[in-house]
């Protein structure tokens, strides 16, 4: 069967050509985004810095067990400020038999130029030489990294804590990574988080057990890492790496193998559907069931494999192209290596083949299940209506789509809201597939009085039509309603999330100025300010994040810390219920979207880790409304002092007037690099900045449109071909080629109609569903060129793809076509 199905697919270049578009460009994004998956869950970092040690002990994550259907469940996040280890469990693992050699790694965040600082007793465990020079000997020298091109008796200006030191250049070495070392006492001093440490590397003994140090560590709420976790807890800048090609690629590689099922079932369906006659022949002369599914599955595989040799390579070089751009956008280190696709493209071939081959069973279905003798008759007219376990199950799906919604609507928190939306607009394009035959039905009599009106004879023609087509035209209506589904819905999310995130930040910062700086300010930046002359209040803001117990397990949400004292001057937060003054240590304000996902109420004890894994009990004070400009949780400064990762304040919000500008002025220039920005030029740089962090998901929302595009398009361009014989009858009976243009003019116009509108109620459900999730408005933004766009290239997507074969068609004589089937 393979060879017959091989000449089967030459002499229908049409269908073969639109499957195989589909399943190459199917293949080629599986591909990249399995490379970029597959880069993720390979990626060991080699140790740099403790690449003599035979145990790291440090504190990374954070860990919450619960019950889930009586089964019980461990959900474990990684620590956004890290996580520290208290600075006596040092003295502890010291005293371990066996241990031969240990140091408490306080890191030190040096915030310009861009790096790490280390006590000189980590230098040890690095295994490096020293390259030139000599290792620090007083507090105002530093060892430095030969990356920052500096030499020994040179001076290096560094910002630690938003303070500018000069250091005297001891010497340089070569670690691999951004790396300076102070002086032990130097580093002490420095410290963001005094009394703990970053880590504890440990050096034993040959032979020795390393059970007693694992112990000392559990015991401490820490874990030990050996061999190349080692790399990993010291490579943070790697791990978010890792972590984001991981997730990113996951998710959306999971929302482009259901569209490929979509689009690939759509096309070998309809191919199938429109060689109803040949097969039937088939049949009717006595080929059995069994060889002409064999002959259809060889079809579909071949396809796939050809499909797979073309989009194969391709995705290897678009995953070349997306990890270039990565690099060049600060996503991804450039030293992050990027995998072969060893096993992306075996997995992206499988999955193209068995979806193909499941397609191909799934048309073959009705065709192989008829008497041979009844075959020819079953394919002269259209079955009037599809059967009833499609129309159940279309029903189910569309109800589940509707509490899908319900539950979107009801969910706080980004995460729910997101995943109920995905899911929702997947369960409303798969109950319009399946109830595609009587929407496409009903539609038709509702223009039957319709369409002769304005297209007379040829509107007669196309309503007639479109009623006796109406189970054929099924996988025309869902192409062109996931099409403007997808464009509607998923391309305007990015769109209504940085809009919002603008808006509420805008809107909220009531300070006409705010001071910022690249390596971040004092602690006490605030303190400072709000004493000159003419300021009436200041607000040091520091961004961070917490963990919060979620539906199925813990996630991290957004937060801020602020220096309590006029909070209420410098920002409105659209406080909803309780109040922002009572702001203080041990109390906490949350959005009105992070209160409805964790049940809390003002007066209500909310239980969370901060920023580095520390549990904490707070007093709800405050429920606001703009959580996504200013963060899910604002917390006081001194709830999270200690517990971040640098002892510095992002930026300070200052309420003052015209008087106050000079004072400013010179505040600032006694501190380098310090600027003072109105807060319209703020508002611009966050804007900017949402753009830049959302180029990722632009990328992969665009893929999906796209794809969704292309589907829509091969989708139409089959259907219009196979109608061949169709369009020479009329020909023969006098119909004339511009009333035929027009009849189908009319048809699209009908079918179209019912797709923009069934998709832009898609659109709009999901999207309203998304933006009530993430700020409790059910009306989403959606930008009127964007609209335009959406509307407008589904419109001209369906003339093209139509009109245009249809005239290629109507250009042969009519004699011609009148003896095939496409």
């Amino acid at each position: 069967m393979t060879g017959l199905a091989a000449r089967l697919l030459r002499h229908r270049a049409g269908p073969a050509a639109a499957t195989l578009l589909a399943l190459v460009a199917g293949v080629l994004i599986l591909v990249a985004m399995g490379t970029l998956v597959e880069s993720g869950l390979r990626f060991r970092a080699e140790p740099r810095l403790w690449a003599t040690a035979d145990v790291v002990v440090a504190n990374r994550t954070v860990s919450h067990t619960f019950k889930e259907f009586g089964d019980t469940t461990t959900s474990t996040v990684a620590l956004p400020e890290g996580g520290t280890v208290d600075a006596a469990v040092v003295d502890r693992i010291r005293q371990v038999p066996g241990v031969a050699a240990v140091a408490g790694d306080d890191a030190v965040v040096i915030g310009s130029p861009a790096a790490l600082g280390h006590g000189w007793d980590t230098y040890a465990f690095t295994g490096r030489r020293i390259a030139a020079g000599a290792a620090p000997r007083a507090d105002d020298e530093v060892l430095v990294d030969t990356r920052f091109g500096v030499a020994p008796g040179d001076r290096i200006d560094l910002v630690v804590g938003g303070v500018g030191r000069s250091y005297l250049v001891s010497g340089t070495t070569e670690t691999g990574t951004a790396a300076v070392f102070f002086t032990d006492a130097q580093a002490a001093r420095l410290s963001a988080h005094p009394g703990r440490v970053d880590a504890i590397s440990v050096r034993m003994v040959p032979g020795a057990d390393v059970g007693a140090v694992r112990e000392v560590a559990s015991a401490a709420g820490a874990t030990t890492y050996a061999g190349n976790d080692r790399g990993n807890v010291e490579q943070s800048e790697n791990q978010a790496a890792q972590t984001l090609l991981v997730t990113a690629g996951s998710a959306f590689g999971g929302y482009v193998v259901l569209l490929i099922v979509f689009v690939v079932a759509g096309t070998i369906g309809l191919s199938v559907r429109h060689r109803r006659r040949d097969l039937a022949l088939l049949r009717a002369v006595a080929a059995t069931p069994g060889q002409v599914r064999r002959m259809l599955i060889a079809e579909a595989a071949l396809l796939a494999l050809v499909g797979s040799a073309v989009g194969g390579p391709a995705g290897l070089l678009a995953a070349r192209w997306v990890h270039g751009e990565l690099v060049e956008r600060g996503f991804v280190p450039a030293s992050f290596p990027m995998a072969g696709g060893l096993f992306a493209v075996p997995a992206a071939v499988g999955t193209a083949v068995l979806v193909a081959v499941l397609a191909a069973l799934v048309a073959a279905r009705r065709v192989t299940g008829i008497k041979p003798i009844e075959a020819l008759g079953e394919i002269a007219v259209e079955p009037r209506r599809s059967g009833r376990v499609r129309l159940i199950a279309g029903v189910l799906t569309l109800a589940a789509a509707g509490t899908s919604g319900a539950f979107t609507l009801g969910a706080g928190g980004s995460t729910g809201a997101l995943a109920g939306a995905a899911g929702m607009l997947y369960l409303f394009v798969i109950a319009v597939a399946l109830l595609a035959p009587r929407i496409n039905a009903y539609a038709a009599r509702l223009l039957t009085p319709l369409l002769p009106r304005v297209w007379r004879v040829s509107g007669y023609l196309a309503a007639a039509n479109l009623r006796a087509n109406a189970q054929g035209m099924a996988t025309v209506l869902t192409a062109l309603v996931l099409s403007v589904g997808f464009g509607g819905s998923v391309w305007f999310l990015q769109t209504n999330l940085e809009r919002q995130t603008t808006t509420q930040s805008s809107a909220g910062t009531l300070a006409e100025r705010v001071v910022v700086a690249p390596g971040g300010l004092p602690a006490d930046a605030a303190r400072e300010i709000r004493e000159l002359t003419g300021v009436r209040a200041a607000t040091g803001v520091r961004r961070t994040q917490v963990v919060v117990r979620a539906l199925g397990g813990i996630e991290p949400v957004g937060a801020q810390s602020v220096d309590p004292a006029g909070v209420t001057s410098t920002m409105d937060l659209a406080v909803r219920a309780g109040n922002l003054t009572d702001l203080r240590a041990g109390t906490v304000a949350v959005s009105a979207t992070q209160a409805s996902s964790s049940g809390w109420d003002v007066g209500d004890r909310a239980e969370l880790w901060l920023g580095d894994g520390t549990p904490v009990t707070l007093d709800v004070i405050a429920i606001y409304g703009r959580g996504l400009g200013f963060g899910d949780v604002t917390l006081a400064a001194e709830t999270v002092a200690g517990h971040t990762a640098a002892n510095t304040t992002d930026e300070v919000l200052v309420s003052a007037g015209p008087e106050a500008d000079t004072a400013l002025a010179t505040w600032s220039a006694g501190r380098p690099g310090t600027e003072v920005l109105d807060a319209a030029t703020r508002t611009r740089l966050i804007s900017t900045d949402l753009a830049l962090g959302a180029w990722l998901n632009r990328l992969l929302i665009g893929v999906m449109v796209g794809y969704a595009a292309l589907a829509a398009a091969t989708t139409m361009v089959m259907a219009a071909l196979a109608r061949r014989r169709e369009l020479a009858l009329l020909q023969l009976v006098g119909v004339t080629r511009r009333q035929i243009r027009a009849m189908v003019q009319a048809e699209q116009a009908g079918l179209l109609g019912t797709a923009v509108l069934i998709g832009a109620t898609i659109a709009a459900l999901t999207l309203s569903a998304i933006v009530n999730g993430l700020t409790g408005s059910p009306i989403p933004y959606v930008p009127p060129l964007g609209g335009v766009a959406v509307l407008g290239g589904t419109t001209l997507l369906a003339l093209a793809t139509t009109v245009w074969p249809v005239r290629r068609l109507l250009s042969a004589p009519p004699i011609d076509n009148i003896g095939v089937k496409e």
